[in-house]
């Protein structure tokens, strides 16, 4: 009776993780009605994939936990249903292999960054884009490591992925050209510093100064204060 009842609670539980991911793949099917050019798929900062992802959250006995291929399975699943749905040249994931977001760490980061890049390969997506190693928890940014040094750098990942490659968190202007000129990476993303800047492109054509964001206003309810608040170069000039 006990391994009757043990089968049935593990069928339930596969069925589960059927349901989220359909649930997930219909969420990315949405957006294709919606006026997008694609979808780029959430992988990072602790969330579902993350959790999947990390051998520290990870304590699954199933063909989802365990060893690395087992953890990337998820991921990788999702990725192939978005992409038989809308075409590879359509989506693109966002990786935080470095990452300690939600207690979702790694510990060999390096090797899981590398496993999904070739992994991601065989499927032919438009893009990968991967957060920084010297951001590893919520607003901290480790002194001293880069996209071209050391001790942790996304150079591997770098070369080992045959899409577009985007570097995210810690640049400013000169760090991103820096990156970009150095083949560190294709491009570069801005969060913070777009936020606080709205017209951040004309402000890195002309060097000009940038408006300082605050990171007390970033999670607020309030639809202005924060988000849509902050003042063109015009207006301060």
């Amino acid at each position: 009776m006990k391994r009757e009842s043990t089968g049935k609670k593990r069928e339930e539980e596969l069925k589960e993780e059927k349901r989220k991911k359909k649930t997930k793949i219909e969420k990315e099917w949405k957006t294709r009605w919606s006026g997008f050019d694609g979808v780029e798929i959430h992988g990072a900062y602790g969330y579902l994939i993350d959790q999947f992802l990390k051998d520290q959250v990870n304590d699954r006995t199933d063909k989802y936990g365990g060893s690395l291929e087992n953890r990337c399975r998820f991921a990788l699943e999702v990725v192939e249903a978005v992409v038989d749905e809308i075409g590879a040249e359509k989506v693109g994931i966002r990786l935080s292999p470095f990452a300690d977001f939600l207690e979702s760490g790694d510990s060999n980061p390096q090797e899981l960054g590398l496993h999904l890049a070739k992994s991601l390969n065989k499927l032919g997506i438009l893009y990968c884009h991967v957060i920084e190693p010297r951001v590893e928890t919520v607003g901290s940014v480790i002194t001293g490591s880069s996209s071209s040094g050391t001790p942790k750098s996304l150079l591997p990942l770098r070369k080992a992925f045959g899409g577009t490659f985007i570097a995210c968190e810690g640049y400013d202007r000169n760090r991103g050209n820096k990156a970009v000129v150095e083949n560190h990476t294709d491009l570069v993303a801005y969060g913070r510093l777009f936020l606080a800047n709205p017209d951040l492109p004309k402000r890195f054509e002309l060097d000009a100064p940038l408006n300082e964001y605050n990171s007390e206003t970033f999670y607020t309810s309030d639809p202005v204060i924060g988000y849509t608040d902050y003042p063109f170069f015009e207006t301060v000039i």
